[in-house]
Protein backbone atom coordinates (compact mmCIF):
# COMPACT_ATOMS: atom_id res chain seq x y z
CA UNK A 1 0.00 0.00 0.00
CA UNK A 2 1.24 3.32 -1.05
CA UNK A 3 2.08 4.74 2.35
CA UNK A 4 4.87 6.91 1.24
CA UNK A 5 2.23 8.56 -0.80
CA UNK A 6 0.61 10.23 2.53
CA UNK A 7 2.10 12.68 5.09
CA UNK A 8 0.21 10.10 7.68
CA UNK A 9 -0.93 6.77 7.28
CA UNK A 10 -4.65 6.60 6.91
CA UNK A 11 -5.81 4.25 9.42
CA UNK A 12 -9.63 3.03 9.21
CA UNK A 13 -11.41 2.24 12.84
CA UNK A 14 -13.74 -0.97 12.05
CA UNK A 15 -16.38 -0.53 15.15
CA UNK A 16 -20.35 -1.36 15.54
CA UNK A 17 -21.14 -4.59 12.77
CA UNK A 18 -23.66 -6.91 12.99
CA UNK A 19 -23.49 -8.39 16.52
CA UNK A 20 -24.97 -8.32 19.97
CA UNK A 21 -21.59 -6.86 21.26
CA UNK A 22 -22.49 -3.80 18.50
CA UNK A 23 -23.05 -1.01 21.39
CA UNK A 24 -19.54 -1.74 23.07
CA UNK A 25 -17.78 -2.42 19.68
CA UNK A 26 -19.36 1.45 18.91
CA UNK A 27 -17.87 2.90 22.03
CA UNK A 28 -14.27 1.24 21.65
CA UNK A 29 -13.97 1.91 17.43
CA UNK A 30 -14.83 6.02 19.15
CA UNK A 31 -12.01 5.79 21.80
CA UNK A 32 -9.40 4.31 19.27
CA UNK A 33 -10.15 6.45 16.47
CA UNK A 34 -10.22 9.53 19.16
CA UNK A 35 -6.39 8.00 20.60
CA UNK A 36 -5.18 7.42 17.13
CA UNK A 37 -5.86 11.12 16.21
CA UNK A 38 -3.99 12.34 18.69
CA UNK A 39 -1.31 9.62 17.84
CA UNK A 40 -1.18 11.69 14.13
CA UNK A 41 -2.86 9.36 12.39
CA UNK A 42 -5.54 10.18 9.75
CA UNK A 43 -8.47 8.26 10.73
CA UNK A 44 -11.84 7.44 9.03
CA UNK A 45 -13.99 5.63 11.21
CA UNK A 46 -16.59 2.63 9.73
CA UNK A 47 -19.51 1.16 11.01
CA UNK A 48 -18.72 -2.10 9.44
CA UNK A 49 -22.13 -3.16 7.62
CA UNK A 50 -22.85 -5.65 5.17
CA UNK A 51 -20.94 -3.76 2.50
CA UNK A 52 -18.05 -3.30 4.39
CA UNK A 53 -15.49 -5.08 1.69
CA UNK A 54 -16.82 -2.05 -1.18
CA UNK A 55 -16.67 0.27 1.94
CA UNK A 56 -12.68 -0.60 2.62
CA UNK A 57 -11.56 -0.82 -1.75
CA UNK A 58 -13.61 2.81 -1.64
CA UNK A 59 -11.60 4.39 1.79
CA UNK A 60 -8.27 2.21 0.84
CA UNK A 61 -6.65 2.69 3.94
CA UNK A 62 -2.76 2.11 4.95
CA UNK A 63 -4.25 -0.23 7.91
CA UNK A 64 -7.37 -1.50 9.54
CA UNK A 65 -7.63 -0.93 13.19
CA UNK A 66 -10.27 -3.77 13.80
CA UNK A 67 -13.07 -2.60 16.85
CA UNK A 68 -15.17 -4.87 15.99
CA UNK A 69 -16.21 -7.48 18.92
CA UNK A 70 -18.55 -10.08 18.94
CA UNK A 71 -19.54 -12.61 15.53
CA UNK A 72 -17.78 -11.72 12.20
CA UNK A 73 -15.76 -9.08 13.79
CA UNK A 74 -13.68 -11.60 16.46
CA UNK A 75 -14.09 -14.92 14.85
CA UNK A 76 -12.40 -14.72 11.19
CA UNK A 77 -14.66 -13.42 8.95
CA UNK A 78 -13.58 -9.91 8.63
CA UNK A 79 -9.98 -10.87 9.19
CA UNK A 80 -10.54 -13.14 5.73
CA UNK A 81 -11.69 -10.16 3.68
CA UNK A 82 -8.72 -7.98 5.52
CA UNK A 83 -6.15 -10.92 3.98
CA UNK A 84 -8.59 -11.14 0.38
CA UNK A 85 -8.27 -6.95 0.36
CA UNK A 86 -4.48 -7.07 1.40
CA UNK A 87 -5.21 -4.39 4.07
CA UNK A 88 -2.83 -4.93 7.00
CA UNK A 89 -4.92 -5.10 10.23
CA UNK A 90 -4.79 -5.16 14.24
CA UNK A 91 -5.22 -8.14 16.51
CA UNK A 92 -5.08 -11.73 15.54
CA UNK A 93 -5.53 -13.59 11.89
CA UNK A 94 -7.98 -15.37 10.85
CA UNK A 95 -7.46 -18.93 12.37
CA UNK A 96 -6.85 -17.85 15.82
CA UNK A 97 -9.62 -15.83 15.69
CA UNK A 98 -12.19 -18.76 14.51
CA UNK A 99 -10.52 -20.56 17.22
CA UNK A 100 -10.59 -18.60 20.36
CA UNK A 101 -14.09 -17.58 19.20
CA UNK A 102 -15.37 -21.36 19.64
CA UNK A 103 -14.97 -21.76 23.06
CA UNK A 104 -14.99 -25.94 22.64
CA UNK A 105 -12.06 -25.76 20.24
CA UNK A 106 -10.16 -23.07 22.27
CA UNK A 107 -10.66 -25.45 25.16
CA UNK A 108 -8.95 -28.28 23.41
CA UNK A 109 -6.16 -26.75 22.48
CA UNK A 110 -5.68 -24.86 25.64
CA UNK A 111 -5.89 -28.66 27.34
CA UNK A 112 -3.30 -29.88 25.14
CA UNK A 113 -1.02 -27.09 26.08
CA UNK A 114 -1.42 -28.22 29.84
CA UNK A 115 -3.96 -25.31 30.89
CA UNK A 116 -6.33 -25.80 33.02
CA UNK A 117 -10.35 -25.86 32.21
CA UNK A 118 -13.50 -26.57 33.06
CA UNK A 119 -14.81 -29.61 32.23
CA UNK A 120 -18.46 -28.80 29.41
CA UNK A 121 -20.15 -30.14 27.03
CA UNK A 122 -21.98 -29.49 23.47
CA UNK A 123 -25.66 -29.88 23.14
CA UNK A 124 -28.85 -28.58 21.55
CA UNK A 125 -30.75 -26.32 23.37
CA UNK A 126 -33.89 -28.49 23.53
CA UNK A 127 -31.57 -31.19 25.77
CA UNK A 128 -30.62 -28.57 27.85
CA UNK A 129 -33.97 -27.02 28.84
CA UNK A 130 -34.99 -30.77 29.38
CA UNK A 131 -32.67 -31.88 31.91
CA UNK A 132 -29.95 -31.38 33.40
CA UNK A 133 -26.84 -32.55 31.72
CA UNK A 134 -24.20 -31.85 34.24
CA UNK A 135 -24.90 -31.69 38.47
CA UNK A 136 -25.42 -27.92 39.11
CA UNK A 137 -24.12 -25.57 39.77
CA UNK A 138 -23.77 -25.18 36.00
CA UNK A 139 -23.46 -22.32 33.14
CA UNK A 140 -25.21 -22.41 29.94
CA UNK A 141 -23.59 -19.89 27.25
CA UNK A 142 -23.39 -19.62 23.28
CA UNK A 143 -20.45 -22.01 22.51
CA UNK A 144 -19.35 -18.58 20.03
CA UNK A 145 -20.91 -15.29 21.53
CA UNK A 146 -18.59 -13.30 23.30
CA UNK A 147 -19.03 -10.87 26.72
CA UNK A 148 -21.50 -12.91 28.40
CA UNK A 149 -24.42 -12.23 26.53
CA UNK A 150 -26.98 -14.83 27.40
CA UNK A 151 -25.03 -16.44 29.78
CA UNK A 152 -27.69 -18.67 32.65
CA UNK A 153 -26.24 -19.51 35.84
CA UNK A 154 -28.06 -22.97 37.19
CA UNK A 155 -27.55 -22.42 40.66
CA UNK A 156 -26.66 -25.52 43.26
CA UNK A 157 -29.91 -27.48 43.99
CA UNK A 158 -31.54 -25.86 41.17
CA UNK A 159 -34.90 -28.54 40.66
CA UNK A 160 -35.18 -27.23 36.76
CA UNK A 161 -33.44 -27.30 34.18
CA UNK A 162 -32.71 -23.64 32.66
CA UNK A 163 -35.08 -22.18 30.36
CA UNK A 164 -33.29 -21.30 27.22
CA UNK A 165 -34.32 -17.18 25.28
CA UNK A 166 -34.83 -16.76 22.00
CA UNK A 167 -31.35 -15.27 21.62
CA UNK A 168 -29.48 -18.42 22.44
CA UNK A 169 -28.33 -20.53 19.32
CA UNK A 170 -29.48 -24.08 18.59
CA UNK A 171 -26.46 -25.59 20.06
CA UNK A 172 -24.75 -24.28 23.20
CA UNK A 173 -21.87 -24.93 25.77
CA UNK A 174 -22.76 -26.33 29.51
CA UNK A 175 -20.12 -25.78 31.72
CA UNK A 176 -19.51 -26.40 35.22
CA UNK A 177 -19.43 -23.36 37.02
CA UNK A 178 -16.02 -22.44 39.03
CA UNK A 179 -16.77 -20.50 42.25
CA UNK A 180 -13.96 -18.16 43.48
CA UNK A 181 -12.48 -14.59 42.31
CA UNK A 182 -12.81 -13.08 38.22
CA UNK A 183 -9.02 -12.08 37.37
CA UNK A 184 -7.70 -10.86 33.43
CA UNK A 185 -4.43 -11.20 32.29
CA UNK A 186 -3.51 -9.00 29.13
CA UNK A 187 -1.37 -10.11 26.47
CA UNK A 188 0.60 -7.52 24.26
CA UNK A 189 2.85 -9.34 21.71
CA UNK A 190 4.83 -11.31 23.52
CA UNK A 191 4.64 -10.08 26.72
CA UNK A 192 1.98 -10.72 29.71
CA UNK A 193 1.03 -7.36 31.37
CA UNK A 194 -0.13 -7.73 35.10
CA UNK A 195 -3.94 -9.30 36.92
CA UNK A 196 -7.01 -7.60 37.52
CA UNK A 197 -9.13 -8.69 40.30
CA UNK A 198 -12.98 -7.76 38.60
CA UNK A 199 -15.25 -7.39 41.94
CA UNK A 200 -18.66 -7.23 41.29
CA UNK A 201 -21.62 -7.96 43.38
CA UNK A 202 -23.04 -11.42 42.55
CA UNK A 203 -22.35 -12.69 39.17
CA UNK A 204 -20.66 -10.76 36.63
CA UNK A 205 -22.61 -9.71 33.69
CA UNK A 206 -22.64 -7.78 30.49
CA UNK A 207 -23.80 -5.17 32.11
CA UNK A 208 -21.02 -5.60 35.14
CA UNK A 209 -18.68 -5.79 32.19
CA UNK A 210 -19.38 -2.56 30.29
CA UNK A 211 -21.39 -0.15 32.69
CA UNK A 212 -19.33 2.15 34.58
CA UNK A 213 -19.59 1.38 38.29
CA UNK A 214 -21.03 -2.07 37.42
CA UNK A 215 -17.86 -3.64 38.70
CA UNK A 216 -14.46 -2.31 40.44
CA UNK A 217 -10.96 -3.14 38.77
CA UNK A 218 -8.42 -3.74 41.58
CA UNK A 219 -4.95 -3.25 39.54
CA UNK A 220 -2.80 -5.20 40.03
CA UNK A 221 -5.24 -7.77 42.30
CA UNK A 222 -3.90 -8.18 45.61
CA UNK A 223 -3.22 -11.83 45.12
CA UNK A 224 -0.03 -14.25 46.21
CA UNK A 225 2.61 -14.14 44.30
CA UNK A 226 2.50 -17.29 42.96
CA UNK A 227 -1.07 -16.91 41.63
CA UNK A 228 -0.21 -13.94 39.76
CA UNK A 229 2.93 -15.40 37.58
CA UNK A 230 0.62 -18.31 36.78
CA UNK A 231 -1.69 -15.86 35.23
CA UNK A 232 0.72 -14.20 33.30
CA UNK A 233 2.39 -17.59 32.40
CA UNK A 234 -1.26 -19.23 31.27
CA UNK A 235 -2.37 -16.39 29.53
CA UNK A 236 1.00 -16.04 27.52
CA UNK A 237 0.81 -19.46 26.95
CA UNK A 238 -3.20 -19.70 25.62
CA UNK A 239 -2.33 -16.72 23.34
CA UNK A 240 0.59 -18.41 21.74
CA UNK A 241 -1.03 -22.18 21.82
CA UNK A 242 -4.24 -20.72 19.30
CA UNK A 243 -1.63 -18.32 17.28
CA UNK A 244 -2.69 -14.98 18.17
CA UNK A 245 -1.10 -11.67 17.90
CA UNK A 246 -1.28 -8.45 19.05
CA UNK A 247 -3.27 -7.84 21.71
CA UNK A 248 -5.37 -10.40 23.50
CA UNK A 249 -6.75 -10.69 26.93
CA UNK A 250 -7.49 -14.09 29.12
CA UNK A 251 -9.84 -14.81 31.93
CA UNK A 252 -9.29 -16.96 34.90
CA UNK A 253 -11.69 -17.87 37.84
CA UNK A 254 -9.68 -18.59 41.06
CA UNK A 255 -11.26 -20.48 43.98
CA UNK A 256 -8.56 -19.17 46.58
CA UNK A 257 -9.07 -21.84 49.25
CA UNK A 258 -7.57 -24.20 46.80
CA UNK A 259 -4.36 -22.36 45.65
CA UNK A 260 -3.08 -22.83 42.48
CA UNK A 261 -5.12 -25.82 41.57
CA UNK A 262 -8.17 -23.23 42.08
CA UNK A 263 -7.01 -21.50 39.27
CA UNK A 264 -8.61 -21.92 35.56
CA UNK A 265 -8.83 -20.76 32.73
CA UNK A 266 -12.30 -19.70 31.25
CA UNK A 267 -11.20 -17.83 28.03
CA UNK A 268 -9.36 -15.69 25.53
CA UNK A 269 -10.66 -13.12 23.83
CA UNK A 270 -8.99 -11.57 20.75
CA UNK A 271 -10.91 -8.67 20.55
CA UNK A 272 -10.91 -6.75 23.84
CA UNK A 273 -13.01 -3.86 25.09
CA UNK A 274 -10.90 -0.87 24.08
CA UNK A 275 -12.80 1.51 26.01
CA UNK A 276 -11.03 3.94 28.70
CA UNK A 277 -12.34 1.85 31.78
CA UNK A 278 -12.00 -1.35 29.86
CA UNK A 279 -9.49 -4.21 31.39
CA UNK A 280 -6.88 -3.93 28.89
CA UNK A 281 -5.82 0.11 28.48
CA UNK A 282 -6.38 -0.33 32.69
CA UNK A 283 -3.26 -2.77 32.57
CA UNK A 284 -1.15 -0.98 30.33
CA UNK A 285 -1.53 2.19 31.91
CA UNK A 286 -0.58 0.21 35.18
CA UNK A 287 2.33 -0.65 33.14
CA UNK A 288 3.05 2.61 32.26
CA UNK A 289 1.69 3.12 28.40
CA UNK A 290 -0.94 5.47 27.91
CA UNK A 291 -3.99 4.79 25.79
CA UNK A 292 -2.62 6.63 22.87
CA UNK A 293 0.42 4.86 23.17
CA UNK A 294 -1.40 1.77 23.31
CA UNK A 295 -3.00 2.56 20.10
CA UNK A 296 -0.06 3.46 18.18
CA UNK A 297 1.37 -0.04 19.50
CA UNK A 298 -1.32 -1.97 17.63
CA UNK A 299 -0.99 -0.07 14.41
CA UNK A 300 2.81 -0.84 14.25
CA UNK A 301 2.05 -3.97 15.06
CA UNK A 302 -0.71 -4.49 11.98
CA UNK A 303 0.38 -6.90 9.18
CA UNK A 304 -1.17 -9.52 6.80
CA UNK A 305 -0.73 -12.72 6.97
CA UNK A 306 -1.32 -13.49 10.98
Amino acid sequence: MGMSSRAAPRVCVLKGGLSAEREVSLSSGHECAQALRVAGYEVIELDARSDVAQRLVDIAPDIVFNALHGRFGEDGCVQGILEWLRIPYTHSGVMASALAMDKERAKAAFMSAGLPVLPSLIAPKADVMARHLMEPPYVVKPNNEGSSVGVYLVNDGANTPPQLGQEMPALVMVEAFAPGRELTTTVVGDRALTVTDIVTDGWYDYDAKYRPGGSRHVVPADIPAEIHAACLDYALRAHQVLGCRGVTRTDFRWDEGRGLDGLILLELNTQPGMTPTSLVPEQAAHCGTSFADLCRWMVEDASCDR
